[in-house]
């Protein structure tokens, strides 16, 4: 069996698409005969709190279904204060050292970026004519930084676009999640070998029910990150409920101030129902009849994997993104696409829907086209071949 070591920064019991994403990349090479190990931090995210039964380890090493787990220590903050979040990125990079001084490292690994730092980390000290680097490339930052209002161009971005083009210049094959990861990476480095990887879930597709509209309203629903990207705090106050009821999921930045939106005004048809566990969350966003995908701004390079979830579970989409996303629930007729950030257009295109048109023969449609589309498998077999 061929050794592999995963690099990240989020992994389950943690939730979230980035925990996701590499969990079943983990499954998935294990499954395909290779002996699996992932290095990642002691778990904290998204509370910024290290979950109680991992407190109080400097590295916890388990096998966790024949895959090796290293969890290292990290100075945990969600905190919006930047200098605690750096403090935090350095804080796993030093335990990344110190693991890398005292173990040996296969001759293959893959490195999750961003965070830009934890790669650069892993990328500096494993660069090797002896050893294989694979970058996988969710977002591109600090581009997403920028857009999305968290940096400035200063000093600092300067330094973190050097330290990106070190990363990319080093890598030997680089994965993107989007074709504008590629185009942005081969932009910089005309030769260097990528690798369209998405996010496609891994999970046995259910069987579809048929589900009748109550009260003659539109049940929406959104699940994930109630964080400053997505946008959801300020969704709630742009929708208009005249039709529509909103369900929400997740956890984030934003959620304290989502509940005291909603207690502070109740003729707002919100209903909040907190984190739940992504096997709870699928068999509950079957309940509903159409999701929608926001995002504040358009970022470049972002493609948010919830559209590939929730094609498999057969639910009807809108997107408020814009950017690639955009273009794939178009080209599959996955649903319906709203201007991103203009919440007058997303309003309208919600009072255009007509709930006949959400039927089973619809949800069934969008299923079919994820199973033959958005294959796993297909995909991860692509990438084997370049290992």
């Amino acid at each position: 069996m061929k050794d592999i070591l995963i690099i990240t920064n989020y992994f389950p019991p943690e939730t979230g698409a980035a925990s996701n994403r590499i969990f079943h990349l983990a499954e998935g090479l294990k499954n395909h005969q290779y002996n699996v190990s992932v290095l990642t931090p002691l778990p904290n995210y998204p509370t910024g709190k290290v979950f109680k039964a991992y407190k109080g380890y400097f590295k916890k090493s388990t096998l966790e279904n024949n895959i090796t787990m290293h969890r290292l220590w990290i100075f945990a903050s969600n905190s919006k204060n930047k200098l605690l979040r750096i403090i935090a990125m350095l804080s796993y990079s030093f335990s990344l050292i110190w693991f890398f001084a005292f173990n040996k490292i296969p001759k293959t690994v893959i490195i999750q970026s961003p965070p830009l730092l934890v790669a650069f980390t892993s990328v500096f000290f494993l660069r090797s004519k002896k050893r294989k680097l694979i970058l996988n490339v969710s977002d591109l930052w600090p581009i997403a930084g920028l857009e999305l209002g968290a940096l400035k161009k200063n000093f600092s971005y300067a330094l973190l676009e050097k330290i990106e083009r070190f990363i990319y210049k080093n890598a030997d094959l680089v994965l993107g999640q989007s074709e504008e990861i590629l185009y942005h990476v081969t932009l910089l480095f005309q030769k260097k070998e990528t690798i369209l990887y998405r996010n496609y879930p891994d999970f046995k597709a259910p069987t579809i029910e048929e589900k009748t509209c109550e009260n003659g309203k539109l049940k929406l629903v959104y699940a994930g990150l109630l964080g400053i990207a997505q946008g959801v705090y300020k969704l709630c106050k742009e929708l208009d409920y005249s039709n529509i009821q909103l369900h929400i999921y997740g956890a984030g930045a934003e959620k304290n101030k989502i509940e005291n939106l909603i207690s502070g005004n109740p003729q707002l048809d919100i209903i909040y129902h907190g984190e739940v566990s992504r096997l709870e969350l699928h068999q509950e966003l079957m309940k509903y009849d159409i999701t929608i995908i926001p995002l504040l701004n358009r970022i470049y390079g972002s493609l948010p994997s919830k559209i590939f979830e929730y094609a498999r579970l057969g639910l009807p989409m809108i997107y408020f993104g814009g950017g690639e996303g955009e273009t794939i629930i178009k080209k599959h007729q996955l649903g319906w696409i709203a201007e991103a950030g203009n919440y007058i257009d997303l309003n309208k295109v919600i009072s255009k829907i007509n709930t006949s048109d959400i039927n089973l023969n619809y949800k069934n449609k969008i299923q079919q086209i994820a199973i033959e589309e958005f294959d796993f498998n297909m995909q991860l077999i692509k990438l084997i071949n370049k290992l």
